[in-house]
């Protein structure tokens, strides 16, 4: 604790915490900013009774059903900043510029903040036109329509903005602490809730949150000791020295237990999103069949064991698919030989490479499969235990357990710096 109080000793790590915590306060301002013309109501009601939109506005931390200025939040950063990870594996010339180091990185973030503008534009104009025809918003006019689209554009701009002011200015990854806070932002309401239920004295319910309780302290420390959990695999460099004598140092290659972190939940939910969205879009149709289809669809969709199922799945298989992208076992066996590094008892070049892939694959197989666990653990809780009020969002527990572990090394570190100056 002492250590921790000691934070306010030093003048600029204070002043780059005072940043961060300005700067987020003024986003959540901003998430109760509404935009005119809507009838929040029945949009709380619409996010509430609909599965994936409901993910989404937890996501959001509650712009969606507030309808607020900043309606899309950093989804769209987001997802140009997928965009653009995911073209580094097709074209040469974008892997190229991600190897080059903070010159190549700085283009990709620009090309990153272009794209997000258009993303922003598309994004918002779909929620709006899937919101009138669920009766939410009223009929517009052009004029009011544009009005919309360019305020939640701009909002979106605007907290990409900050976020990277928080990361430069304060302390943190800025729109990880965006999320983060947003997701944080919509447990109050939901204790509270929690809390009128119980005052009734219903025994069941008690029990009911007491299990619910329990269950987030374990979940919470699963993910903890998941994050922080990886595999070192011994590595011995070979070192030349002068008369032609050689000799070795040791070192180790690190594997994480969860080297995809949350994205392989994000890729889950965006699939799952597209039938749910053209589902509702076409509900509305003039032909009978495919206006009868789409409500199928979306029942289906609605129905939470088949959603919880299928989430599993995909999210299963998108841990393997994403892991094996950004960790690619022949990339590391060429660079270790190139090192004259190798791993003892293996061989290098094929064999090391094949190694590395079997331990890669063990390893990911328990994060994957934690990971699907924790995406369905919501549907899981609410069904054992009967407590709707409250949900036990897994993949936010683990968004904010990561960045919470992050924003502490980081803090760590300034102060270790600072007790090295002293000296």
């Amino acid at each position: 604790m002492n250590k921790w109080l000691k934070i306010w000793e030093y003048k600029d790590l204070r002043n780059k915490i005072i940043v961060a915590i300005s700067l987020l306060l003024l986003t959540r301002v901003l998430a109760h900013i509404p935009l005119p013309g809507v009838d929040l109501a029945r949009l709380q009601t619409f996010f509430s009774q609909n599965q994936v939109f409901g993910f989404l506005n937890m996501f959001s931390g509650g712009t969606m059903s507030n309808f607020s200025i900043i309606l899309m939040g950093v989804g769209p950063y987001i997802t140009s900043s997928i965009i653009f990870q995911l073209l580094g594996m097709i074209f040469p010339a974008i892997e190229e510029l991600q190897k080059e180091g903070e010159a190549g990185r700085q283009k990709i973030t620009q090309w990153t903040r272009l794209a997000t503008i258009p993303l922003a534009f598309i994004q918002a104009y779909a929620m709006l036109v899937l919101l009138r025809n669920q009766g939410v918003i009223p009929t517009w006019t052009t004029f009011d329509l544009w009005v919309m689209l360019i305020s939640v554009t701009a909002g979106t701009i605007l907290l990409m903005w900050l976020g990277e002011i928080i990361s430069q200015k304060g302390i943190g990854n800025g729109v990880s602490l965006i999320i983060t806070l947003g997701i944080l932002s919509s447990y109050p309401s939901q204790i509270r809730n929690t809390a009128l239920i119980l005052q009734s004295g219903d025994t069941t319910k008690i029990i009911g949150a007491i299990a619910f309780a329990i269950i987030f302290v374990l979940a919470t420390i699963g993910i903890i000791i998941v994050q922080e959990g990886q595999r070192n695999i011994p590595v011995t460099y070979a070192r030349k020295l002068r008369l032609g004598q050689t000799t070795g140092y040791e070192s180790t290659l690190p594997i994480r237990v969860n080297i995809a972190g949350v994205i392989p939940i994000i890729f889950a939910m965006s699939v799952l999103v597209i039938p749910g969205v053209v589902a509702k879009y076409l509900e509305a149709a003039k032909t009978a069949w495919l206006a009868n289809s789409a409500t199928s669809v979306s029942n289906f969709f609605n129905n939470q064991t088949y959603y919880a199922i299928i989430y599993f799945v995909l999210v299963f298989a998108f841990t393997f698919f994403y892991t094996f992208i950004v960790f690619k076992p022949t990339n590391i066996a060429e660079n270790l030989q190139k090192q004259s590094g190798f791993i003892p008892g293996i061989r290098p070049g094929t064999e090391t490479r094949e190694y590395i892939y079997k331990v890669i694959s063990r390893i990911t197989f328990v994060g994957a499969a934690f990971l699907s666990i924790i995406a369905v653990l919501p549907f899981i809780v609410q069904s054992w235990t009967g407590i709707t009020t409250f949900t036990l969002g897994g993949t936010g527990i683990l968004i904010v357990v990561a960045v919470v572990l992050e924003t502490m090394g980081q803090i760590e570190s300034q102060m270790s710096m600072h007790t090295y100056e002293r000296y």
